[in-house]
Parts: C-alpha cells; sequence; structure tokens
C-alpha cells in the first residue's frame, strides 16, 4: 500500500484528478489525502466519493493550529499554500499512525509508470527527495532551489518527524513567493536536507520528476505503449507552467526553460496528460456552475490591459510558446 497526500484548490481540480486516475492506472493500493484549498473542491470531491482519495477540509487542518492561522494572515493566497506544505504530511502521519510512509506529491504531477523503483529507493531511508537536475545551460535556476518540492516521502519514524517539524517552522517563519538569499517559498530550505540528513536521501531513478526544465537532458522514446527516458520507464511527468490559455490552446510551461516542444514530447507526454484533463469524470459534476459562481468576470474598462494581453496572446501562438490542439491532433 502506497500513502500520498497532496493539495489544490478549484483551479487545479482537473490537474489533481488527473494525477489521482494516472495513480489508478500504474499504482497497485494507495490512499491519497487530499487538502481541499476550498469549499468547491472539498465539495466536488466528497460528491465523486471516489476509491483511495480522502478530501480534508481546510477548516479541519487549520483547526486549533495556532501557528498556520498567524501565518496566514501575512501572506498571499499562494504563499500560504507553500506555507502549508510541510505541514500537510505532519498532519497525516499524527492522525494516523499506521502509516509508514507518506508521499507528498503537487497536484499538477502525471503517472506514466507505477512509483515501485522510488519506493525501493526508499528503503532504509527516512526522508526521500529528488534534484531538479538543471541542465548547465540553465544552472541558474538553482537559486530557487536545488531539490524540487514534486515528490517528497517522510518515514513515520524519528528522523522523518524531526524533518517535517523543523521544515515546517522555518516556512511559518517565513514562506514567500520571491528568492532572497537562501531561501525561496517552502522549496530553498530543501537545499539544506542533504546537509543534516545525508546525500543518500536523493533518490536517483531517471524517470522521476522528469519536467520543462529538465527533459533535454534525456532522450525521449516508447515502446509497446511505454514511455522511456534514457531506456528508463518514465515514472511521472512534472506540468509546472502548463496551463490551457482559451478553449483549444495551450501553453506547454516550455518557454520559461529555453525548452521547445518535439513531436516526441507532445505525442508521447502532452498528448496523453491534455486527454486526461478532459476526462468523462468531470461531467459528474456541474462545473458551469462551479465556474460562473467562482469566476468574477471584469468589465471592459477594467480591464485596462486588454490589448497588450490580446497582443501577446497571439504573438505566443506565432513563436510556438502556445499551440492550438483539436480531437489530440497540432493544429498550429
Amino acid at each position: 500500500m502506497y500513502y500520498f497526500c497532496t493539495y489544490f484548490d478549484q483551479n487545479y481540480l482537473s490537474r489533481g484528478l488527473a494525477m489521482y486516475y494516472s495513480l489508478r492506472e500504474h499504482c497497485p493500493e494507495f490512499k491519497l489525502w487530499v487538502l481541499c484549498m476550498d469549499k468547491t473542491t472539498c465539495e466536488i470531491l466528497e460528491k465523486l466519493n471516489l476509491p483511495g482519495l480522502y478530501p480534508l477540509p481546510l477548516e479541519e487542518f487549520e483547526q486549533n493550529d495556532e501557528p498556520l492561522l498567524i501565518a496566514k494572515q501575512n501572506r498571499s493566497r499562494v504563499e500560504y499554500y507553500f506555507t502549508c506544505t510541510p505541514s500537510l504530511p505532519l498532519f497525516i502521519l499524527n492522525q494516523h499512525p499506521a502509516v509508514d510512509l507518506l508521499t507528498y506529491l503537487e497536484a499538477d504531477l502525471f503517472f506514466f509508470a507505477d512509483p515501485a523503483p522510488l519506493f525501493a529507493e526508499m528503503e532504509g531511508k527516512s526522508i526521500g527527495i529528488i534534484s531538479h537536475r538543471f541542465p548547465s545551460r540553465i544552472q541558474d535556476h538553482e537559486k530557487y532551489g536545488i531539490y524540487n518540492v514534486g515528490w517528497l516521502s517522510f518515514r513515520q519514524d524519528e528522523t522523518g518527524l524531526e524533518c517535517l517539524h523543523w521544515w515546517r517552522n522555518l516556512c511559518l517563519e517565513w514562506c514567500y513567493d520571491k528568492a532572497e538569499e537562501d531561501r525561496f517559498a517552502d522549496q530553498k530550505y530543501l537545499d539544506r536536507f542533504p546537509e543534516r540528513y545525508g546525500h543518500d536521501i536523493i533518490l536517483q531513478h531517471k524517470g522521476a520528476n522528469v519536467a520543462p526544465w529538465n527533459i533535454e537532458n534525456y532522450l525521449l522514446s516508447a515502446k509497446e505503449g511505454k514511455v522511456y527516458i534514457d531506456n528508463h520507464p518514465l515514472l511521472f511527468f512534472h506540468f509546472q507552467g502548463f496551463n490551457q490559455v482559451i478553449s483549444c490552446v495551450y501553453n506547454w510551461g516550455l518557454w520559461t526553460y529555453g525548452e521547445k516542444m518535439s513531436e516526441s514530447m507532445m505525442n508521447y507526454i502532452y498528448i496523453p496528460y491534455i486527454q486526461a484533463l478532459k476526462m468523462p469524470l468531470l461531467n459528474k459534476v456541474n462545473l458551469k456552475t462551479i465556474r460562473s459562481s467562482a469566476v468574477k468576470k471584469k468589465s471592459f474598462t477594467q480591464n485596462k490591459n486588454f490589448f497588450e494581453r490580446l497582443f501577446k496572446f497571439f504573438q505566443g501562438i506565432l513563436n510556438g510558446k502556445y499551440s492550438l490542439i483539436v480531437k489530440g491532433k497540432v493544429i498550429w
């Protein structure tokens, strides 16, 4: 049995569900706790009643946690989300003593294979983290952290719990969306993990946490329906920066790292993800009602940057930053 936790709000609902279903496809047994960052997300997940998925209301998570509630008052929404990262696995481990090993996942991950090799690497370890593996061309991105928050494993033992308490205290004290000396959000603190707990906590599997920032390091291929990275199975891809601009237009999130979309990346990685985001499951909830109540529309006079954003949109189409996808095929 694998144990996972994550958090997201209604803006990441489809991505969180896509990750869940990719786990269902590749993992034999697992439990996934989802911290619901708004009531809409919690209501939808409770209504769906998905096997192995356990919605955690934000109010229950925050209850009697005065330090967390104090921190909530002095940072933005996304900064508060970052602040919650170490508190979530600590909360789950405290509430469920039978959970021997808990892995935190970011909601924009998508699994292409069973993550069993990573759990095999975790044998005898209390903590597991994964490097960004930046190519030398963009090594300067390490100012945001050598290691990525996408996958983090903690064992229910003295070392694992001590690490979570230590990291949580740092995030409660300072967790902002800016790089400042030796800290950035919840992520830069991970740089200190190997110094405190040993370098063997760094997981090595090439197919783990492949992402827009490191895909150029690898040879991508597919065989018999499986995707490979340098002949190693692609375990999961981190779709950081990916978003749907409008309708069938998508921003791949590659340009941030100077990367361009290849045919193999499109066919083996991104198209399957887009198809997963459009899963029939979402038809079970009234998303039209959700959108109308959650999204506040701006009038034309309020939107002073309308023409500038419109120009950037068409510029994104022309320079390849965005792509038009219709029925799984790239039109532009």
